[in-house]
């Protein structure tokens, strides 16, 4: 689905911009542009329908349609639908685009190894296979494996991989199996030995992870729900389990339970070093009280770090002096904490790593070192420190992009991590943190020639003087006279990064607008976590305007520079991101030819 999706954005795209001769590359699809000439159908409008929020009277007039059973809202989406399919079908180069799109993803693709055991493990995809399959490898250059196909999950393809993880001896595999798209999972356990499955089968799990100790591993889940109430009936008592290899799920122990705050979630984790449980409980996106639990001993008790919410807490580690902790406390921009188990207090915390201007966007204990990845204006760079918080090393990037996947041990100094652009797949690197020399470990060969383009970033004014980065990518020696078809992709929520990265979703559509001799951008709007606590708020609730204003001003300063034309620019974004074109478009359509506003919250009155 969200490749139709693209195609049909891009099928826009092309057909609202002229070519005007200037040439793309060897892969550029010549189409042969003509107007397409369209009748609208009429919609009716019921003019009766109003609300009253407040004294504000707000007219509804397409509430009808909110009856998806009715036969008058299923006339109307039948000639959405039709008009929609006879507009595409009048586009002759529609086929050379879906050929060119399958050309560009199919191509082999790895993810960061992983040490476990004896063995690397590490996923593989052939190219337009529809899950990653899991191989394993005694040596990082000897043959691959296969451990885990999820492709054969189901037979048509419905059932996909969730969480997994190994035992410490690396000899069990507990995954997650998700059916139909659904929060719901199911874990299983695979003997890596024996290569045959275990009985054991955990069900209604939700929003877990899996974490090993000894013989078995601690998950979460809710209560079974009553029956014809799995999908629509409402999550409450999320609690944590802790079960043993071979046993029934009926004989799982509860290891943590709230009963008096029933929307409350809980997730738990073991350390590396097996030392302690680690249980972070939340009551929102942002925000988590902490807890940790002495494995070496009897006790059945948590001990508490923090009980409120107004601060996010993550565990990076754990050793002999502490648990080493990734916090926003006091720290808008994210610092690095160690705290001591005889002295949880927060009279007793230790500053490790300092906050700074930058995001600290992550952090691992690996090899005796701590591995930090900040955000310098919404790409990657990654340093190196001792765990006294010295600064060590400044791990060596090849340019704008940004880092995925960290891969490493507590107890090893090899780590492996993938580096990505918006022209370049990712490519796995293999650092060792004594000796600070490293190496290309796999890169991916593909049909695109990332070098024929130029990623810039600029900083644009929105409408109330804030400076908006924005990433910009086009051919080198692209014209800029304002005739260039251009897409603009953004999404401005939740405190996510939007980052430069070649993704095959988000941004699937680039490198065939690049090819046509188009310009692709990528907005860092405000609401996003581009740029810590602040720049998140300034994008929430009341100061809400302020994501669709940056996204505006945006799109005037690629038509302001020449880089393109209203009549040119299409815009992109998808569930928050969605959000954001609706309203875009709906404040400024005189800006955009063309808009996806893709799985969007569309009404956020109802």
């Amino acid at each position: 689905m969200r490749k139709a999706i693209g195609i049909f954005l891009l099928l826009a795209l092309l057909s609202a911009c002229k070519n005007d001769g200037q040439g793309g590359d060897a892969n550029q699809i010549v189409p042969n542009f003509r107007d397409i000439k369209i009748q609208y159908p009429e919609t009716y409008r019921d003019t009766a329908v109003v609300d009253d929020y407040f004294g504000q009277k707000v007219a509804d007039p397409y509430r009808w349609l909110e009856d998806d059973n009715s036969e008058q809202t299923s006339r109307w989406v039948q000639t959405q639908q039709s008009l929609t399919e006879n507009y595409f079908k009048n586009i002759p180069y529609r086929e050379a685009i879906r050929n060119r799109l399958s050309a560009l993803w199919n191509y082999e693709r790895y993810s960061a190894p992983m040490k476990r055991g004896d063995y690397y493990y590490i996923f593989k995809n052939d190219g337009l296979q529809n899950q990653d399959v899991l191989y394993r490898m005694a040596s990082l250059e000897g043959p691959m494996e296969p451990v885990l196909n999820p492709n054969n999950f189901s037979t048509d393809g419905t059932v996909a991989l969730g969480e997994y993880s190994f035992s410490a001896d690396g000899s069990l595999l507990a995954y997650q199996a998700s059916e139909a798209g659904s929060d719901w999972r199911t874990i299983y356990i695979k003997d890596l030995s024996s290569g045959g499955m275990l009985k054991d089968t955990v069900r209604w799990v939700k929003f877990s992870g899996i974490s090993w100790f000894r013989d078995g591993f601690f998950y979460s889940r809710y209560p079974v729900p009553k029956e014809g109430e799995a999908l629509a009936g409402k999550n409450e008592f999320h609690q944590v389990f802790y079960h043993r290899v071979g046993t029934s799920q009926e004989e799982d122990d509860i290891v943590y339970a709230d009963r008096l705050h029933p929307l409350r979630n809980a997730a738990a984790e073991v350390t590396d070093d097996e030392h302690f449980l680690i249980l972070s409980t939340s009551e929102s996106t942002s925000g988590n009280a902490l807890y940790f639990r002495d494995l070496r001993t009897n006790t059945p008790y948590f001990t508490p770090v923090v009980e409120t919410f107004d601060y996010d807490f993550t565990v990076a580690g754990s050793d002999d002096n502490g648990i080493y902790v990734l916090t926003n406390y006091k720290a808008p921009n994210r610092r690095l904490i160690r705290i001591s188990t005889r002295q949880p207090d927060v009279r007793y915390w230790q500053e490790i790593i300092p906050e700074a201007k930058d995001v600290l966007q992550e952090a691992h204990l690996f090899g005796g070192k701590l591995v930090a990845h900040y955000l310098h204006d919404a790409y990657s760079q990654a340093k190196v420190f001792s765990l006294e918080g010295k600064e060590e090393q400044i791990l060596e990037l090849p340019g704008i992009g940004t880092i995925l996947n960290f891969s490493g041990k507590a107890d090893s100094p090899e780590l492996f991590y993938e580096f990505t652009s918006l022209v370049q797949p990712a490519t796995i690197y293999r650092s060792d943190l004594q000796t600070k020399k490293q190496s290309v470990y796999k890169k991916p060969e593909i049909s695109f020639d990332g070098d024929a383009y130029v990623v810039k970033q600029i900083q644009y004014k929105s409408y109330d003087g804030a400076m908006i980065p924005m990433f910009i990518v086009h051919r080198k020696g692209l014209k800029l006279d304002g005739t260039n078809p251009t897409l603009l992709y953004g999404y401005g929520g939740f405190d996510i990064p939007v980052l430069p990265i070649f993704n095959r979703t988000r941004y699937m559509l680039f490198p065939v607008v690049l090819e046509n001799g188009g310009v692709c951008a990528v907005a860092n709007i405000r609401g996003g976590g581009e740029f810590g606590k602040a720049w998140h708020d300034a994008g929430t609730k009341h100061q809400k305007q302020n994501v669709f204003d940056d996204f505006q001003a945006a799109a005037e300063y690629l038509i302001v520079n020449k880089y393109t034309s209203p009549q040119k620019l299409a815009i992109h974004g998808a569930s928050n991101g969605g959000l954001l074109v609706g309203a875009c478009l709906t404040q400024r359509p005189d800006l955009y030819a063309v808009a996806l506003p893709a799985v969007g919250v569309l009404d956020m009155l109802r």
